[in-house]
């Protein structure tokens, strides 16, 4: 890719973000996970990008590993240039070589969790991110974590009320969001993620309530077997 497409992608996702008047859906494309097992397997990445987009949604994340939750980048790929909205790879980020194959996979953005990096590990890939022109949607769970991420420059952070990602278990603290929603700063783009819209879940009326500027929404939207309706309703 050259210099001015990736300077014609920096920031398209963050932008995104903050583009509507109302909380914005970072709409999940994933066929299967961890504790779940089997969400929708025969799902087609593209035709799934399209009802989102149609349904309002204003950016996509896309699971690339085949292993926990069935996807690859070739997902990622089909998904952005079928819907042209931007699109978060949501994967196990852990090294510079996996921050360049987003890159080449065409992601607008990224996944770091902090508990899965050092500090010093989280501010060398988030600021490799940047300079390759994506966005970094930086993963907390806690106020430490917050605070090794805002240490790192992160100025997109997401709220995960998931306990383990890559466990059987599934265990999940559904007012995390709102409790630790006090301490995100003014300046971050501020992302509520897991549990939302699910039965017995978080609401988005919470969500918006505690001053999120978005909310990620994979299992609600993945099951809902019209997506496109689903989303409306969410949105509405």
């Amino acid at each position: 890719m050259g210099s001015d497409e990736r300077a014609s992608r920096a920031g398209r996702f963050k932008q995104a973000l903050l583009a509507g008047d109302d909380i914005a859906v970072i709409a999940e494309i994933k066929r299967r996970s961890p504790s779940r097992g089997d969400l929708n397997a025969g799902l087609d990445p593209a035709e799934m990008a399209v009802a989102y987009r149609d349904g309002g949604a204003a950016c996509l994340s896309v699971l690339t590993n085949e292993a926990m939750f069935g996807g690859s980048g070739d997902d990622l790929a089909a998904a952005a240039h079928a819907s042209g909205l931007p699109a978060l790879r949501k994967d196990f980020i852990t090294t510079v070589t996996d921050v360049h194959e987003s890159h080449d996979m065409g992601a607008d953005a990224l996944l770091l969790i902090v508990a899965d990096l050092t500090g010093a590990q989280l501010a060398e890939l988030h600021a490799l991110a940047l300079s390759l022109g994506m966005d970094v949607l930086t993963e907390v769970k806690s106020e430490s974590e917050l605070e090794v991420a805002l240490e790192a420059g992160a100025d997109v952070i997401g709220v995960n009320q998931r306990e383990k990602p890559k466990s059987q278990a599934f265990t999940m603290d559904y007012r995390r969001a709102e409790r630790l929603a006090p301490l995100l700063p003014d300046h971050v783009v501020k992302v509520a993620e897991s549990g939302i819209a699910v039965p017995g879940g978080t609401t988005m009326a919470a969500v918006r309530d505690a001053g999120y500027d978005a909310a990620l929404i994979g299992e609600a939207l993945v099951i809902s077997g019209n997506p496109v309706e689903r989303l409306q309703e969410l949105l509405a």
